[in-house]
């Protein structure tokens, strides 16, 4: 199995798999391959013990065909869970691929289906510095030692690769880990924290336990309850991620744009403008998604998306580049970013809580959605360690709030300012795959937050 996150593997499948043919209506057809594979080791920890310990070994293979013509094309794809036995594999998807093209001449055209012209290929095989899990389990024994440590930890190899009967072939290893955890005080009081990456450090692992440690004491505290009203609030990075994701939603979305959908229409048509020193981008050279898409798409290094407050690039799909004349930049179907970045500001990230004096301290939000979508007007709740803050200093812990607060008001008039070090948010929620996306953010301080209830 574990030839599945192996070059080689996929090269012979490619070879096997990937050869030049025609359809029952004599039209050339293009053969494509799409792996998605990983070796992880994934650890639950309870009271910082372990809970659970078990690894997945396992690669999907997306087997397309398609037919392009002037008008564009018919395409079909099925995918395969590998068996990891190559022959067996082969047999069984030669057979999907007989399927797929008797199947073809029933597909109607797709007036949108855009390929890769450009032959293209790349390769990226980076090793990680990843903790094995003795070591990890020793390491939380000895940390959190006296903590109530409730955990995940996932790591390992994840593999993409692409392949097509033109020759093109694209081959991303990366070794990455993900571990979140929240350091329980009682009941539902507890304070989060995620390292993530790809050079796993003791040490920093460390600090951020021992920084989550020294909050549990405020949270045994009577919490406060606020009055609805506008607030001073600085936002970390982790909630940063919240707020920055929900807006990603269809903000930079090419077809969003022009279908009137986009949170972030007004920002485009120059209606409304953030603050000068906010300035998005698409990141993927600074990530660890890969440089191509599932269709064999080469992704831009660096998209901008927005430039000093204002409005500069979308995220535009193959599809999205066919129906409206625009050209591709390597985003999915689904036009969301994979490696948001928002640049740092200038205010230093160890002076935020004296810069903010009096407000909130806001670690976490949840429940995040659209109150209004056309004025890019969010809502949710906080979560985890949030405090009041007098002085520069953690006072106490919030009760429960709920805000709603545009977006472009927050980081537009009222950002007071970005901090000078952003930090990785890495994706964390594993469904089939672990996944690849990541956002850099900074920290922020804003005015007149609002609280509702």
């Amino acid at each position: 199995m574990t030839a599945l996150t192996q070059a080689a593997c996929f090269d012979a499948l490619a070879e096997r798999l990937c050869t030049p043919g025609l359809d029952s209506d004599g039209r050339a057809l293009r053969i494509s391959l799409y792996l998605a594979a990983e070796s992880s080791q994934f650890v639950r920890f309870n009271h910082a013990a372990v809970r659970q310990a078990t690894q997945v070994l396992q690669g999907d293979l997306t087997l397309a065909v398609t037919a392009l013509n002037d008008t564009g094309g018919g395409r079909l794809e099925f995918t395969r869970s590998l068996t990891g036995d190559l022959a067996a594999d082969i047999d069984a998807l030669l057979q999907d691929r007989a399927q797929l093209i008797g199947d073809l001449a029933l597909v109607p055209d797709d007036p949108y289906l855009l390929l890769p012209e450009a032959v293209t290929s790349s390769h990226r095989h980076d090793r990680g510095v990843l903790p094995a899990v003795d070591h990890l389990v020793r390491t939380v024994a000895r940390v959190a030692a006296g903590l109530d440590l409730v955990g995940h930890c996932a790591s390992g190899a994840v593999v993409r690769a692409f392949a097509d009967s033109r020759g093109q072939r694209h081959w991303h290893h990366v070794e990455t880990f993900h571990f979140e955890w929240c350091l329980v005080a009682s009941g539902d009081k507890s304070v989060k924290s995620v390292y993530a990456g790809t050079q796993w450090d003791d040490a920093a692992f460390a600090q951020r336990v021992a920084d989550g440690a020294r909050q549990l004491p405020l949270l045994v505290r009577p919490p406060r309850k606020l009055a609805p009203g506008a607030y001073r609030a600085y936002f970390t990075p982790t909630a940063m991620s919240g707020l920055l994701g929900v807006t990603a939603w269809s903000g930079f979305s090419a077809k969003a744009r022009r279908t009137g959908t986009s949170s972030l229409s007004k920002l485009e048509r120059g209606e409304a403008a953030l603050h000068s020193t906010v300035s998005i981008t698409e990141d993927a050279a600074r990530s660890a998604v890969p440089a191509f898409t599932e269709e064999g798409s080469l992704r831009p290094p660096l998209v901008s998306l927005v430039e000093r407050g204002r409005a500069t690039g979308t995220l535009n799909s193959t599809r999205s580049a066919r129906e409206y004349g625009i050209e591709a930049n390597g985003a999915d179907a689904q036009e969301y970013p994979v490696a948001l970045s928002l640049a740092p500001g200038r205010l230093p990230a160890a002076d935020a809580l004296a810069a903010l004096n009096t407000g909130l301290y806001v670690s976490d939000l949840w429940y995040l959605n659209y109150s209004d979508r056309a004025e890019c007007r969010l809502t949710g709740m906080t979560r985890f360690a949030c405090f009041w803050v007098e002085g520069g200093r953690l006072v106490e812990p919030l009760e429960v709030m709920r805000f709603d607060d545009s977006f472009l008001r927050m980081f537009g008039d009222g950002l007071i300012g970005l901090t000078d070090e952003a930090e990785l948010i890495a994706e964390g929620r594993v469904m089939r795959e672990r996944p690849l996306g990541s956002l850099w953010t900074p920290g922020a301080l804003v005015e007149g937050w609002q609280l509702t209830l």
